[in-house]
């Protein structure tokens, strides 16, 4: 899924810096402890900062990365980082709806861009709406009626190349915006 994000950001002028988090990097399945996934993070967000000083950058990911990237710009502000994009933010395990992983999230101070889909087992609806309307005007939650937490969808709902067009329409709107105020 994320290959298709960063080409779609690209077709749309928006550059992306893809990375590996360290257990994938050595093939594992489970990622351990978090440590090395922030540290990780900030250090892909540090890279795509020196690359080109001057592009308005924005971070984020895909399930445990936008959890692992959350949890980094909460711990300290990722220089240059003027908002967090999310795909399925992994609220809690699928059965076990709570909103512990979502403590952290009130010590970002920047914007941002949750994208979740109706039947995400991983962020039961009403628990995200109340995560994000507690965000207040930081946080902006889009869903996608009938995808998934791999924002995939029933053929009778549609088709993921939709999704994945909506998803991508969302970004760079949204991107646009916060560029537009800065």
């Amino acid at each position: 899924m994320l290959a298709s994000v960063a080409k779609g950001l690209a077709d749309s002028n928006i550059a992306t810096l893809r990375y590996q988090f360290p257990y994938m990097e050595a093939g594992r399945k489970s990622p351990g402890s978090p440590r090395p996934a922030i540290d990780a993070v900030r250090a892909a967000a540090l890279t795509a900062g020196r690359l080109d000083p001057d592009l308005p950058l924005f971070v984020g990911g895909k399930s445990y990365g936008a959890r692992m990237t959350s949890t980094a710009e909460a711990e300290e502000h990722l220089p240059g980082v003027h908002g967090l994009v999310f795909f399925g933010f992994p609220l809690h395990p699928p059965g076990k709806q709570s909103t512990e992983r979502a403590a952290h999230l009130s010590s970002v101070a920047v914007p941002m861009l949750f994208l979740q889909g109706t039947r995400d087992v991983f962020a039961e609806k009403q628990l995200m709406e109340g995560v994000c309307t507690d965000l207040g005007d930081l946080a902006r939650l889009v869903r996608f009626e009938g995808a998934d937490h791999s924002f995939h969808v029933p053929k009778s709902a549609g088709s993921d190349a939709a999704i994945m067009a909506e998803t991508l329409d969302a970004v760079s709107g949204w991107i646009d915006g916060i560029t537009a105020v800065q």
